[in-house]
């Protein structure tokens, strides 16, 4: 549900209640965590990871976002996602959506969102004490209607650099790049984030991440905020993931996710 605001709390309190809610849910999650399963990385999270699909193994997401913050509500009900392993260490990328945008006193418009289209590479790989790193650059393509808020309008890049360590039942990744994005009114920004997550048990994967936007418009403000999720894994192939979170500075955005993963690839042979 969106972010409700008391009227009996100024502005003020409410932000210091939110950080204090904040660092006890985080607490909490990381004061449970126990044994070990395997580990997701990049959905459902904002922040990505550097390790790509294994070679001939699949991943497909049919999955739904949601914001709302001062300007309205946007999302995609659903979109779609698939990743393929094209080669070791290598990773092909399409994200469809069909989006939809409501803006304050607006009607709700439907439609075709921009496609998404990218390349995962990790150059390092994981050591003991070297931690793994990659990059994934993708491009958004301009598929959606700018003049219905459905799309941007403008084909954006985005070049970030990615890491990764693990330690027992502890993965952490993070990073950041930098978004080409022209038009009118905007402006290139950085994106930054990290997250830490490790498994409660073979089925229950939990974690938390903080990231950083800078202005993405002329007039457009810092955003600073986090999402907390968890990844439930049904059996080897089939997984729920969902996360949410808020702003803790800027445009006081909700946002929330939530998808089917189906995971699938050649078996493994037997030595």
């Amino acid at each position: 549900m969106a972010r409700l605001e008391s009227p009996l709390q100024p502005p003020t309190e409410r932000r210091g209640t939110m950080l204090r809610l904040l660092a006890t849910t985080i607490g909490m999650l990381l004061s449970i965590l126990v044994t070990a399963s395997p580990l997701f990385a990049g959905p459902p999270f904002r922040t990505d990871d550097p390790e790509p699909v294994d070679y001939q193994h699949w991943e497909f997401y049919t999955a739904t976002q949601y914001q709302n913050d001062k300007d309205g509500i946007s999302g995609t009900a659903p979109h779609l996602e698939a990743n393929y392993g094209v080669a070791p260490n290598v990773q092909l990328h399409i994200l469809a959506p069909d989006a939809y945008s409501r803006p304050r006193g607006g009607p709700t418009l439907f439609g075709p969102g921009d496609i998404e289209l990218g390349v995962k590479y990790r150059f390092i790989q994981e050591s003991d004490h070297v931690p793994m790193v990659g990059i994934f650059p993708f491009l958004e393509v301009p598929t959606g209607s700018s003049t219905r808020g459905l799309g941007t309008g403008h084909t954006q890049f985005f070049l970030p650099l990615w890491f990764q360590k693990s330690w027992g039942p502890w993965t952490s990744y993070g990073g950041g790049g930098y978004w080409i994005n022209p038009g009118m009114g905007n402006k290139d920004y950085w994106y930054g984030g990290w997250l830490l997550q490790r498994d409660i048990t073979k089925w229950l994967t939990v974690g938390a991440e903080v990231f950083h936007i800078t202005p993405s418009t002329t007039d457009g403000e810092h955003e600073t905020g986090y999402n907390i999720g968890a990844i439930f894994n049904f059996t080897e192939n089939h997984h729920f993931i969902c996360s949410a979170g808020t702003d803790i500075h800027g445009p006081a955005s909700f946002f929330f996710y939530a998808a089917y993963l189906w995971t699938w690839g050649p078996p493994e042979k037997k030595k």
